[in-house]
C-alpha cells in the first residue's frame, strides 16, 4: 500500500487513543502490532506519544482529558478529514449533530474539532498542517479500516454526506447487507448497527494484521483481551475484536486480497 501524503475530505486519516494509562497502552502497542513511540510536547502538560511504523507516523496514544472520571476505560478515536474545519463545524447544527470542542490549532500540525452526529457517535475533524494524519495505511500494523458503529443507520449516514460528502451504498452480503462508505473515490469504511444490545453508537478502528489468530494470542500475552474471537466474513477477511489492558477497543483484520478468487 502506497504512503499517504494527502486526505479528501471524509477519508479516516487518523487515530488516537485516550488512555486511562498511557505507558501501559504503549508497551501492550509496541509488543502487539510493532510500533515505537515518540514523546510529543503537549502544551497542556499531558501526554501524547506517537507511534511510529517503519518511519512513518501511523497512530498516537494519549491521556485522558482533565475531569474524566476515574476508572473510564480507554477509547480509540477516530478523526475525518476536512478541508476547512471551520467552515464543516458549521453544517454539523443544520445535519443534526452537535459541536463538541469548537475548532482549535494545534501547533503547526494542523486544526481540529470534536462532533457528534444525532445517534450520539463522536468523531475528530482534521484539517492538516504538517501533519496530515496517518502516513501509510493498509500495510500490517496500521489504520486499513474505520466502521461507524450506529443504533441508527438511517439517521446517521444523512449527517456525514451533508457535514462532509461522504457518501454509502448497501453491498450484499451472505448474511445480509454491509454498508460501504466513500469518500474522495475510495471505499474508507463501513456502517452497521452493534452486534451486541447496549452498545453505544460509536467509530471503530481496524488495523490491519497477517494472522489475526496469532494477534489475538499476543493480545492475550501482552495483557490483553479477545471480545470476539476471529471470525472469517466472506468478501472481507478474517477478523477479531480485541481490547487492551486500559480498556481500548479494537478490531484486528486480515483482509481478503482484491479481487481473490475462491
Amino acid at each position: 500500500m502506497p504512503t499517504r501524503s494527502h486526505y479528501p475530505e471524509g477519508v479516516p486519516c487518523w487515530v488516537d487513543l485516550a488512555a486511562s494509562d498511557p505507558a501501559v497502552a504503549e508497551d501492550y502497542y509496541a509488543r502487539l502490532l510493532g510500533w515505537e513511540f515518540e514523546a510529543m510536547p503537549d502544551p497542556d502538560g499531558g501526554v501524547y506519544s506517537m507511534a511510529h511504523l517503519r518511519g512513518h507516523a501511523v497512530a498516537a496514544v494519549g491521556g485522558q482529558p482533565p475531569g474524566t472520571p476515574p476508572g473510564t476505560p480507554s477509547h480509540w478515536n477516530t478523526y475525518l478529514a476536512a478541508d476547512d474545519v471551520t467552515a464543516t463545524t458549521t453544517k454539523v447544527a443544520g445535519a443534526g449533530g452537535l459541536v463538541l470542542m469548537d475548532p482549535a490549532d494545534v501547533a503547526d500540525a494542523g486544526r481540529m474539532a470534536f462532533v457528534a452526529d444525532p445517534t450520539g457517535a463522536v468523531v475528530g475533524l482534521w484539517e492538516a498542517g504538517r501533519h496530515i494524519g496517518a502516513g501509510v495505511r493498509g500495510e500490517a500494523g496500521t489504520l486499513v479500516w474505520s466502521e461507524l458503529i450506529t443504533t441508527e443507520p438511517a439517521v446517521a449516514l444523512p449527517f456525514y454526506e451533508k457535514v462532509l460528502g461522504v457518501t454509502s451504498t448497501a453491498t450484499p452480503m451472505p448474511d445480509g447487507t454491509y454498508t460501504v462508505l466513500h469518500a474522495g473515490g475510495e471505499d474508507v469504511g463501513g456502517c452497521a448497527t452493534p452486534r451486541i444490545t447496549g452498545v453505544p453508537s460509536h467509530w471503530q478502528a481496524y488495523f490491519a494484521v497477517d494472522d489475526p489468530d496469532g494477534t489475538a494470542e499476543r493480545s492475550r500475552a501482552a495483557g490483553g483481551s479477545t471480545l470476539v474471537a476471529p471470525f472469517d466474513v466472506p468478501g472481507a477477511g478474517r477478523i477479531a475484536v480485541l481490547s487492551d489492558p486500559t480498556g481500548g477497543v479494537f478490531s484486528v483484520i486480515l483482509p481478503t486480497p482484491p479481487h481473490s478468487e475462491g
